[in-house]
C-alpha cells in the first residue's frame, strides 16, 4: 500500500486523512504550528498528586501542573510564587505569607461558570494539613514535622484572610522556606479533591503553567498550555511559551536514546551505560559527531554517594570490626583515587569529593575551609601501622556491601586497597536487600547516597545527628558526637544564612575528621536537548522546569 501512494501519487483517500489530521485539535502534535516539548520518563509516572510527589517522575509531572507558596530558581534561591512576600518573627517560629490575588486554579466544570476559581489562604490550609492527613498517607507527612499543633490536634495552619496565610512552627527550623518549595506544599482546590478522591491522581486540577489533559497510563501523558497562568517575562509576555508537553513511556533506555537522536523527543536527562561511551568523550564531553544537533549541559546535582562505616561499639557488628579504628577508617579514605575512578568509570561525569559530606552546588559547600580526603597512599599506611597493622599485616578482610549498579566502583576501589594491604571482600545485593539491611544496621560497611530533598545543608548533617540513629532516623552509621550533636542543635536555632552555614562546615570538618563515612564523588545533572530548544535552565535538584522552554 506504502510504495502504491508513492507510484500512483497521492490518493484522494490519503489526502482525505492528511486534512482530517491536520484539523484535529484534540492532540497537540497534530499540527504543525504548535509548540510541543517532548520527552521520555522510563521510570514512569505513578500519581500527579502533589501528595505523592514522592520520586523525581512524579515530581516533574506535579511540577508542571501546580504551584507553592515558594519556588525555587536555578542558583536554589528562594523565590515567591503564589506568596509575593513573607515574613518570619524573631524567634523563628512563625511564617506570615502574603499571596497574590491574580491566581486562578485551571477550569473544571465542578468551578462556577466552568472557570478557574481564584486561590484563597484556606485552599493552603487545606492542601498541606492534606498532606499530612493519616487518611491520605502521603509519603511526604515528615516534611511538616517541625510545625506546632493546635489544641484540637491539628496542625498550626491558619487563614486570617484570603490573602494572608500563617504557619507556626514547634521550634525553629530554617531551612523550613525551602521545605515549602517541595512539590509536596503544593496548592490544591478541596471541591475537585473531594470530587475524585483517590482518583484525583490522574485528574489533576492546579494553577500551573500547564494543565492536564490525557494521560495513557504507561503509554503516553499531555499536557496543555494554561493560557491564565499568573506569571509573566521580564519583556511582560505571559509565561508559558511552550503550547504543550508530551510525555512517553520507554522503558528501554537506549531504545529512547535513539529516539532523541532521531530528533523524536527533544531532551534527555542523565546518561545510561547503555550509550554512555557514544554521546560523551572520554572526559566528559559531547561527542563531537552530535555538536550539530545536540546541546548538552552540566552542573552540579545535590547527590553525595558514599561508603558508610557503622562505628557504634554498642552494636554488635562493629565490636570486633576493624573499621570500629578510626585510623584504618582513614586509611581507606587515603588509599584510592578519585579522580582517576570518575575519569575512567563514570567518564568524569561527577566531581570527586576530596572535601566534605556536603555536596557542591550547596549553598553551604566551601572546598577551601572543609578538607577532605585526596589520595595519599604513604599517608595510608603510616595510619595502618600506627593501628598495629603495618603494610596491612594482621589486618582482617573487611567486607564492602553494595549492588550490581556499583559493582565497578567497588572493584576499582578493593584494588588499590589492595595494593597499600586493605583486603576488601565485596558482597553484592539487591538493591531493596540492601537498604533494608542498612536501616537494621545488618552491615559493616556499604555504599550509600543522599539526594537532597530540599536545598539545605542541613539534610545532609542530619545523617550524623545521634538523635537519628536508624530505623527512628536517617543516621546509618550511628555516628555520635556530642560536639556535632550541639553544633546542629544550635544552626537550628540561627535564621541568618551566613552564620549557619559556618556552623555547617565546622560540623563537616568534624565528620571528615571521624571518618564515618568515604565521600567518594558529587553527582551531576546531565541534561542533552536538541538545537532547537531554548529557555532549558538546569539546577543541582535537577527539578524539571518548562515554563521558560522555547522551542522553534
Amino acid at each position: 500500500m506504502f510504495n502504491f501512494f508513492f507510484k500512483k501519487g497521492i490518493s484522494a483517500v490519503f489526502v482525505g486523512l492528511c486534512i482530517s489530521l491536520l484539523s484535529c485539535k484534540t492532540d497537540p502534535e497534530s499540527t504543525d504550528d504548535r509548540t510541543v516539548f517532548r520527552y521520555n520518563e522510563s521510570a514512569n509516572i505513578t500519581s500527579l498528586d502533589p501528595a505523592f510527589a514522592r520520586n523525581q517522575a512524579n515530581i516533574w509531572g506535579v511540577n508542571q501542573i501546580f504551584n507553592s507558596l515558594l519556588q525555587l530558581n536555578d542558583q536554589l534561591e528562594i523565590k515567591p510564587s503564589i506568596a509575593k512576600k513573607w515574613h518570619i518573627d524573631e524567634d523563628g517560629l512563625t511564617y506570615t505569607f502574603y499571596l497574590r490575588d491574580d491566581v486562578y486554579f485551571h477550569d473544571h466544570y465542578l468551578f462556577e461558570g466552568g472557570k478557574g476559581r481564584r486561590v484563597k489562604a484556606s485552599d493552603f490550609v487545606y492542601s498541606l494539613s492534606r498532606i499530612v492527613d493519616d487518611k491520605i498517607a502521603s509519603p511526604g507527612s515528615w516534611v511538616f514535622n517541625s510545625v506546632a499543633h493546635t489544641e484540637d490536634g491539628g496542625f498550626a495552619f491558619s487563614a486570617p484572610d484570603d490573602t494572608t496565610f500563617v504557619v507556626r512552627l514547634s521550634r525553629s527550623f530554617p531551612p523550613f522556606l525551602g521545605i515549602l518549595t517541595m512539590q509536596y506544599a503544593s496548592v490544591v482546590p478541596r471541591e475537585i479533591v473531594e470530587y475524585y478522591g483517590r482518583d484525583f491522581r490522574r485528574n489533576p486540577i492546579g494553577t500551573g503553567p500547564f494543565r492536564f489533559k490525557y494521560w495513557r497510563e504507561g503509554v503516553k501523558l499531555v499536557l496543555l498550555k494554561n493560557d491564565h497562568y499568573f506569571e509573566f517575562d521580564s519583556q511582560g509576555q505571559r509565561l508559558p511559551y511552550l503550547d504543550a508537553v508530551s510525555i512517553t513511556f520507554i522503558i528501554d533506555k537506549q531504545a529512547a536514546f535513539l529516539e532523541f537522536i532521531k530528533g523524536n523527543i527533544d531532551f534527555l536527562s542523565g546518561i545510561d551505560a547503555s550509550y554512555k561511551d557514544e554521546l560523551l568523550t572520554r572526559s566528559g564531553d559531547l561527542n563531537p559527531k552530535y555538536a550539530h544537533s545536540i546541546r548538552l549541559k552540566k552542573a552540579p546535582y545535590l547527590n553525595t554517594e558514599y561508603l558508610g562505616f557503622l562505628v557504634n561499639d554498642s552494636l554488635p557488628l562493629s565490636v570486633e570490626s576493624p573499621i570500629f579504628d578510626k585510623r584504618i577508617r582513614q586509611a581507606i579514605n587515603y588509599g584510592f583515587d578519585r579522580s582517576r575512578m570518575m575519569l575512567f568509570l563514570r567518564n568524569n561525569v561527577g566531581i570527586p569529593a576530596t572535601s566534605g559530606f556536603i555536596p557542591s552546588g550547596m549553598p553551604a559547600f566551601d572546598s577551601d575551609i572543609v578538607k577532605g580526603y585526596d589520595y595519599n597512599p604513604d599517608k595510608a599506611r603510616r595510619l595502618l601501622a600506627e593501628a598495629g597493622f603495618p603494610n596491612g599485616k594482621g589486618l582482617p578482610p573487611i567486607t564492602l556491601s553494595t549492588n550490581a549498579s556499583y559493582l565497578d566502583l567497588a572493584q576499582y576501589i578493593q584494588s588499590a586497597l589492595d595494593e597499600i594491604g586493605i583486603q576488601i571482600r565485596i558482597d553484592v545485593l539487591p538493591p531493596g536487600t540492601l537498604r533494608e539491611l542498612i536501616a537494621r544496621s545488618d552491615l559493616n560497611f556499604f555504599r550509600g547516597s543522599w539526594i537532597a530533598d530540599y536545598p539545605d545543608a542541613e539534610n545532609y548533617l542530619s545523617l550524623f545527628y545521634s538523635p537519628n540513629f536508624t530505623p527512628a532516623g536517617p543516621n546509618y552509621t550511628h555516628f555520635k558526637s556530642d560536639k556535632f550533636d550541639a553544633l546542629y542543635e544550635k544552626s537550628l536555632g540561627i535564621v541568618d544564612d551566613s552564620i549557619r552555614y559556618e556552623l555547617y562546615r565546622e560540623m563537616d570538618n568534624l565528620i571528615m575528621q571521624k571518618a564515618p563515612v568515604v565521600v567518594l564523588y558529587y553527582d551531576e545533572v546531565l541534561r542533552f536537548s536538541q538545537k532547537n530548544i531554548s529557555g532549558l535552565g538546569i539546577n543541582p535538584l535537577n527539578l524539571l522546569t518548562l515554563k521558560h522552554v522555547q522551542k522553534k
